[in-house]
């Protein structure tokens, strides 16, 4: 490994790492990969989703989905029987309804979205947001797939299947 110097004060760090050829690690990158087996799935006007890291992968632990929000983009108002969500904005805001509150999530923000409690998300700002949705256990890029390819009265019917209820339109 190189050589790491701190330096600064305590309200300001730097972190210097100096490399040799010599003390590099040889690393393996496992996320291209993932991605030439992926593809971005058309989920609603105005949202795309990339199935990152799925349910099969980690023997249904959990699944990790990206998703790239534009601007006046939002999810209906919903509530998951048996997943929790964890949601970690990488891009942009999200305008998030959990519950009783209003939260705005700027980026590096991150949220627990737990299971049976409503919740929707939405992009009101003019820029795209983007998202790294990891829900518990994994699974919900079955979901994403067969949404990808249905219009809103199917949605509902394949929400119901999937014990995800939707209670609305976007409440933003």
């Amino acid at each position: 490994m190189g050589n790491l110097k701190w330096r600064g004060t305590k309200k300001q760090f730097h972190l210097q790492n100096t490399f040799t050829e010599a003390n590099i690690l040889n690393t393996t990158s496992h996320s291209t990969a993932l991605e030439a087996s992926s593809q971005w799935l058309q989920t609603r006007p105005g949202e795309a989703c990339l199935i990152r890291v799925s349910a099969e992968q980690t023997g249904g632990l959990y699944s990790v989905v990206e998703i790239v929000s534009q601007p006046g983009d939002g999810t209906p108002l919903h509530v998951h029987a048996n997943e929790d969500e964890y949601a970690l904005v990488l891009e942009g805001t999200a305008r998030i309804a959990y519950g009783e509150k209003v939260i705005d999530a700027s980026a590096g923000e991150s949220l627990l979205l737990k299971r049976g409690i409503p919740h929707a998300w939405a992009n009101g700002t003019d820029k795209p947001m983007r998202l790294l949705m990891t829900c518990t256990p994994g699974g919900v890029e079955q979901a994403l797939r067969l949404i990808a390819a249905q219009d809103m009265d199917q949605l509902m019917a394949i929400a119901e299947q999937l014990a995800v209820t939707v209670l609305g339109p976007t409440p933003f």
